[in-house]
């Protein structure tokens, strides 16, 4: 019997089933597990790390997924300089590793009456498209995830980090087009993917630092709240979880993100604080978990990692359910603490 069938067999509750009651805080029989692997890990462990997944019953359908090949890269990851559908050139040092975009088709606004939107019409994007995903029909037996929809990212990666942030400060008129034509372009992908029959769709934009919000939350209200609320609701109106992720210190807006349709959220709660997020959100919103990637998981012991597993489990789940389990593989992160993270997800109950 395959693990997957024997798990439902023991369990009575499919792993869909299993995802959807832990965002519904519905007593799932355990924290689903979500593998979340850096494509450079995947090349430094390569089977000895493939072992290890294939141990974990994850909950997404991760094994059914195509293996991605190395010439497949997005240009985000492939070695040297590469341009992406949508004109950016990245430069990327280390195979697998994200790169940096240096080149921007918006550099200068000049460029934007002749700029051409690409064509998504034949299916999903390119290798351009940061895990863009797949939009093959889902098994019944999984929640189905698709998409990664980037907004705030795409706009740098457009016109360029440096330039959009003094362009928001400027309040310029090309701005305010740039953020309206990126909105009716992925209002017109989303409707691709709200045509297929997934349970969520994940939505990514890095808003914080170490210590705050990137603006200010007063204009990321005015300014970009508007646009995430209609993408949102395209989701939402389909019948679909709308799933967001974001890096850095973003406390300031997540009670946002959840007024205007997000049902889980993957955000380090190390960074922004794992008390502050028990008092102010703990309970009304799923976690899919971001454990501490940048010092207990790659430099820690396996015990280590396993009590920091307990420790964020108990601050942002409840007996009935709110946490997804997750934790980021990179290429810095030792086998034993990868199968010490996995040990703990599995021994955790509820």
């Amino acid at each position: 019997m395959a693990r997957a069938a024997m798990a439902q067999a023991a369990t009575g509750m499919t792993s869909r089933e299993r995802v959807k009651r832990a965002i519904a805080f519905g007593h799932p029989d355990r924290p689903p597990i979500s593998h979340a692997v850096l494509p450079a890990a995947q090349i430094r462990h390569g089977k000895a790390l493939d072992d290890i997944l294939a141990s974990a019953r994850e909950d997404f359908g991760w094994e059914y997924l195509p293996d991605m090949k190395r010439e497949d890269f997005p240009a985000l990851y492939r070695p040297g300089r590469n341009v992406d559908d949508f004109g950016t050139v990245w430069e990327v040092h280390t195979e697998g590793v994200c790169g940096i975009p240096v080149e921007w088709p918006f550099a200068d606004w000049k460029a934007y009456p002749s700029y051409r939107w690409p064509d998504f019409t034949a299916g999903p994007p390119g290798k351009g498209r940061q895990y863009s995903g797949h939009m093959t029909g889902p098994d019944d037996r999984w929640y189905a995830r698709g998409g990664w929809i980037t907004f705030f990212e795409q706009m740098q990666q457009l016109r360029g980090m440096e330039n959009l942030l003094m362009d928001l400060a400027d309040g310029s008129r090309e701005v305010y087009r740039l953020r309206d034509d990126l909105l009716a372009f992925n209002l017109r992908w989303l409707d691709k993917w709200c045509a297929l029959p997934y349970d969520g769709i994940h939505f990514a934009d890095d808003w914080g630092d170490q210590a705050r919000l990137l603006i200010r939350p007063e204009q990321w209200r005015s300014f970009f709240r508007p646009a995430y609320a209609a993408m949102f609701q395209k989701v939402t109106s389909a019948g679909m979880d709308v799933h967001f992720h974001s890096d850095g210190n973003i406390i300031d807006i997540i009670p946002d993100l959840l007024d205007i349709g997000v049902k889980v959220i993957n955000c380090q709660a190390n960074v922004i604080g794992l008390e502050v997020l028990k008092k102010k959100v703990a309970g009304s919103v799923c976690f899919r978990t971001d454990l501490d990637r940048q010092k207990i998981v790659p430099f820690g012991t396996p015990e280590q990692v396993r009590r920091h597993v307990v420790d964020v489990f108990q601050h942002l789940g409840t007996p009935a359910g709110g946490v997804i389990a997750c934790g980021e593989i990179g290429p810095d992160t030792p086998l034993e603490n990868v199968r010490a993270m996995y040990e703990a997800f599995a021994s955790y109950h509820y």
